[in-house]
């Protein structure tokens, strides 16, 4: 089963739980494996992070194999990128013939564990026509589990594809705006993302195609007097208020600049939410929560706060709320080396937290993330002469050079603990890399930081758009995403399941491709 799509696409060699880069190519090809013919072995789907409908789960024998038929429009060169898994403690070494002679011998090395996925890349010359790639077991472990083989060339057709586009489709025939999901922060965040694919769309028809789909959404959950049934006891629950403030500015309906004035004013001096000593929001009112300050927050409230200020009004006020935010955030997880630690108790009494700083262990990609991506917004929407825009600026100063530090050179990536990508059993993971493209990105072209860090972003955007593709059903799917996650030690957050098309990378590509594409 085949699907083109045109993108620049960087191949991974996964050795020992470090990617290699491997062939560029400008227009691939995926073929699930569950669609080839398969000889000693079943279809499965007992492991999380495939993509199609399972895998390939070869019998434990020497001679299974897994064979595609892959078409060329004309004879050329051509990466096969076989997509596995191998949660074995030893190599399950295969041979990849072409048209039934062997053209190399593939390790599949060790992978974390069942649910992790790598990429191992050999590079051929196909004939035009049908070309026959047949992956056979040299040992008497058996392959690998295949999920997929991509082929990259320049021969197999197809065209531009524009990734937001196809996202936003895809999810609109996966999920009616009734069935997407409810009041939460991951749906929110896709809607948002998706309102920014409306703002750059000039197509009449089109746009109010998108907006229709947000609104019906946006109106499960505020009724006509503009109220929400929620009582926003974490900053997780006000996020969706910035689809409030987006339909408001596409209608003009009091009911949107209510709803969001009911979520503003919790947040505003009366509004009884509580905070640290220093000013900082908990991040929900909850016993587990208290007296916390999670880099994930500032997403949360921050630039809901700067969007109410810029678009519906209170607006010296808003933008001192939502600066003063970022800045005590900071000042209590951002370190020197640029980057935020996860969260800070300043009841230090959390299980997590240090008993001498109340900080967390670790650097948590998502988490750091989020923080970024508040930060240019803000800095997008508070005015020029704002007394806290330099202390905003020099803190995203920061947080940029600590992004391209750990930045993986192989992939292009980011880690899900970012500053231990020499670990076997890290992973780079696909939201918090969105979302560090899309800062840096933000940050060279705002003149926050010089044109230097162009690299990491030309790095990044290469690495994320390896990480979706267009199968035979239409339907794009975005893999390597982790849940959503709460704060916790290595072993934590290295062994979050890994889940295609989940809506906290969805939101996050969008976001990314709309600043570095359009």
């Amino acid at each position: 089963m085949r699907t083109y799509l045109a993108a620049v696409l960087v191949v991974a060699l996964t050795v020992g739980g470090t990617a290699v880069a491997g062939p560029v190519s400008a227009a691939s090809t995926v073929y699930e494996a569950e669609q080839a013919t398969v000889f000693h072995g079943t279809v499965d789907a007992d492991h999380t992070g495939y993509t199609g409908t399972g895998f390939v789960n070869s019998t434990n024998e020497t001679g299974a194999y897994v064979e595609f038929a892959v078409h060329a429009t004309a004879a050329g060169s051509a990466g096969l990128t076989f997509r596995y898994a191998n949660g074995t403690t030893a190599d399950r070494p295969g041979a990849v013939s072409l048209n039934g002679v062997v053209a190399a011998t593939p390790q599949f090395t060790r992978t974390a564990n069942w649910d992790t996925w790598a990429a191992t890349t050999v590079t051929v010359t196909l004939t035009a026509g049908t070309n026959l790639v047949r992956v056979t077991s040299t040992t008497a472990g058996g392959l690998p589990n295949l999920d997929s083989l991509t082929v990259s060339d320049g021969t197999t057709g197809g065209g531009g594809t524009d990734w937001s586009d196809a996202l936003v489709d895809s999810t609109m025939r996966r999920f009616t705006p009734s069935s997407v999901g409810g009041w939460s922060y991951p749906v929110a965040l896709y809607m948002m993302g998706q309102y920014q694919v409306a703002l750059r769309t000039t197509d009449p028809a089109r746009r109010a195609a998108l907006i229709a789909y947000i609104r019906a959404w946006a109106d499960r959950f505020v009724d006509s007097s503009g109220h929400i049934s929620n009582s926003f006891t974490s900053l997780d629950s006000m996020m969706p208020g910035q689809v409030m403030i987006a339909m408001y500015r596409e209608t003009g309906l009091a009911k949107y600049r209510l709803a969001a004035k009911q979520i503003h004013d919790r947040l505003a001096p009366g509004g009884a939410y509580p905070t640290t000593n220093d000013g900082g929001f908990w991040h929900a009112t909850s016993s587990s929560r208290a007296h916390q300050l999670w880099a994930d927050g500032a997403f949360m409230a921050d630039p809901f706060m700067a969007q109410y200020g810029h678009y519906v009004g209170d607006s010296t006020q808003s933008y001192d709320i939502a600066t003063n935010q970022l800045v005590v955030y900071a000042s209590h997880l951002q370190q020197p080396n640029g980057l935020l630690k996860h969260a800070y108790d300043e009841s230090k009494t959390a299980s997590w937290a240090d008993p001498s700083t109340g900080l967390a262990p670790e650097y948590w990609c998502r988490a750091v993330g989020w923080f970024g991506v508040a930060a240019v917004q803000v800095l997008d929407l508070i005015p020029p002469d704002h007394p806290r825009r330099a202390r905003l600026v020099s803190i995203l100063q920061n947080l940029v050079r600590g992004m391209a530090t750990y930045q993986d050179p192989a992939s292009g990536r980011w880690f899900q603990v970012v500053d231990k990508g020499s670990r076997s059993d890290n992973w780079t993971e696909t939201s918090c890399s969105a979302m560090y493209t899309y800062t840096v990105d933000a940050a060279i072209k705002r003149g926050y930081v010089p044109a230097s860090y162009q690299s990491t972003v030309d790095a990044g955007r290469t690495g994320e758009v390896n990480r979706i593709s267009l199968h035979s059903d239409g339907l794009t799917y975005l893999t390597t995403i982790s849940i959503g996650t709460n704060v916790g030690d290595y072993a934590y957050y290295a062994g979050r399941t890994q889940a295609t098309n989940d809506f906290h990378g969805l939101g996050a590509f969008l976001f990314f491709a709309e600043e570095s594409f359009h």
